[in-house]
């Protein structure tokens, strides 16, 4: 089976070594040519010009990119997938978008004759190397077969759950509990720092007690050592999900106030600049508006008393 893969990056490049390992030939494509060739360097890829070319070449295409707009862009725009897409091939997309985003490309490719599934994952980039990703899967039961294969040499699950659009909205009620947690272990962990307990000391607590979800784990460094080291996700993308979270809730009827509460708080954190941060980097936005509010508190102390 020839497979294409667009967007490397943190997750995508590995996904794309793990099927390489598997014996599966791999075309790629990345807005960004340079890291496509740089990684064509490491392991025997091609490089595609553009998405429309891939497609063509193929008998799977699948995506990994940012946002509801990249997909639209990558799939329909000029030099698109849609454009070079072959009757009876498959396109899956593993990004993490709205339902009808999912659906829409589904529609698009349906008129040129081919299938679509979208399989978003769950995972960090350590989980996504060691081929542990798991796949929450929408589409039809012959399309998800025909792609089954691809999806276990690079994860140890495989979730369908239906048509199209139920692999993104499953990703997006497993996101609503990665935000809910990261705003907890965040406020967790300042208010044991301002409280006077070692950083270290309490996270150690946290990562032993019964509240050690894995995303603990992984976060454990980031937390620890806030703006050090590389960032495994990006706060604005949280905040991203957040907006498709809501939004989601909204259009099906389903109150999720700790949502709406998570996007408004980690919204705050983009918009004072921590928007390229780790996601972790909420306890460190915490940590700054509480100097803020110490400083205008002995500010109005030093005002009283002159």
């Amino acid at each position: 089976m020839r497979v294409g893969f667009l967007g490397l990056g943190r997750m995508g490049t590995p996904i794309v070594r793990n099927l390489v390992a598997a014996g599966f030939p791999v075309t790629v494509w990345n807005r960004t040519r340079a890291r496509a060739e740089e990684l064509a360097g490491e392991v025997p890829v091609t490089v595609a010009d553009e998405p429309s070319q891939l497609a063509a070449a193929v008998d799977v295409t699948m995506t990994m990119v940012a946002d509801d707009d990249a997909v639209a862009e990558v799939y329909l725009g000029d030099g698109g997938i849609v454009a070079g897409i072959a009757p009876g091939a498959v396109a899956l997309d593993l990004s993490t978008v709205a339902p009808a985003t999912a659906r829409r490309m589904a529609a698009a490719l349906r008129e040129r004759g081919a299938d679509f599934a979208d399989s978003p994952v769950s995972g960090s980039t350590a989980v996504a190397e060691a081929r542990k990703l798991l796949f929450m899967v929408g589409g039809e039961d012959a399309t998800v077969a025909r792609v089954r294969p691809l999806l276990e040499a690079t994860g140890s699950a495989v979730h369908h759950l239906g048509p199209v659009g139920t692999g993104a909205t499953m990703k997006l009620a497993i996101n609503s509990i990665v935000y809910g947690l990261n705003g907890a272990l965040s406020e967790a962990l300042v208010l044991a720092e301002r409280a006077g307990i070692d950083r270290v000391a309490a996270y150690e607590v946290f990562a032993s007690s019964a509240v050690a979800a894995p995303v603990v784990h992984y976060r454990r460094a980031a937390f620890e050592r806030p703006g050090e080291g590389p960032v495994s996700f990006r706060l604005a993308l949280g905040v991203k999900d957040l907006r498709l979270i809501t939004q989601l809730a909204a259009e099906v009827g389903a109150p999720m106030p700790q949502a709406t509460t998570n996007l408004r708080v980690h919204g705050a954190a983009e918009a004072a600049g921590f928007a390229d941060w780790d996601l972790a980097g909420l306890a460190q936005w915490l940590r700054h508006s509480m100097a803020g509010a110490d400083r205008a508190s002995t500010a109005s102390a030093g005002d009283a008393s002159g």
